[in-house]
């Protein structure tokens, strides 16, 4: 069968607003597995930026598996290649937690999304989604989050929240959050919204002296740092903040 045969389309729910005529050539089965051990906690970060090896399509692929009281956390940023994906599928056992905060930035004609699935796979579990996209130019950030909770998983207690600021028009962003509940016993939220910055508080800001670039920048920042709240360690925090802000002020 011809490679292009096998390729996703767009008629699929997690390849919806996806750049799939980019993926010719890659590998789609390429999964990277992670098993954490019960009571573990375990913690990464993913950042594509323009720093790295130039390549036009930069897909990530994980398989995470949290055990029992077991704590999993990931952050991601991406701010580079023509198309960026990275799509987390997640298991959690008893009394695991799953936290994931994501941000995108880009413009021209870039497609950069982060798909998650998160399986609520046993009772008393708790996960928090936090992404935050950031586009102009014609780039656009996506964000499909498909919460499962199953039948006997009570007590769960599962979040999403998306925002998408639009510096440009001709940018988008676009999400999908989707909630599958089967059990009863359960506190499920998920928000998203798409906005453009706030001209009251620029102009606030101007009244009070502050440049029109550095009001900009401060509103970006303030936007982009609710994904990486629940990240406690400083130096990180900053050095992926300090990666969106850098391509932002590149482009505008």
């Amino acid at each position: 069968m011809p490679e292009a045969a096998e390729l996703p389309t767009r008629r699929e729910e997690g390849w919806r607003y996806s750049a799939v005529e980019r993926l010719q050539g890659e590998a789609l089965d390429d999964w990277r597995t992670i098993d954490i051990a019960a009571g573990e906690t375990f913690r990464d970060t993913l950042v594509i930026r323009d720093a790295d090896d130039p390549q036009p399509t930069r897909l990530h692929r994980w398989r995470v598996t949290i055990g029992e009281g077991a704590t999993c956390e990931l952050f991601a940023v991406l701010a580079a290649a023509e198309y960026a994906r990275l799509e987390v599928e997640v298991t959690l056992h008893k009394g695991a937690h799953f936290e994931f905060g994501g941000i995108t930035v880009g413009g021209r004609d870039t497609v950069r999304e982060f798909v998650t699935r998160t399986i609520h796979a046993e009772p008393e579990a708790t996960s928090n989604q936090t992404v935050r996209a950031v586009h102009w130019g014609h780039g656009t950030g996506n964000f499909l989050g498909n919460i499962d909770v199953v039948r006997h998983a009570q007590k769960t207690d599962a979040a999403q929240d998306f925002k998408g600021l639009l510096l440009e028009k001709g940018a988008s962003v676009n999400a999908v959050p989707q909630l599958e509940i089967f059990a009863d016993d359960v506190k499920c939220a998920h928000g998203a919204s798409v906005g453009q910055l706030d001209e009251t508080a620029r102009f606030y800001m101007a009244a009070r002296g502050v440049s029109p670039e550095l009001a900009r920048r401060l509103m970006v920042q303030a936007f982009l740092g609710d994904a990486l709240v629940a990240l406690d360690d400083d130096e990180t925090r900053e050095t992926l903040m300090q990666i969106a802000l850098d391509k932002v002020d590149k482009a505008l």
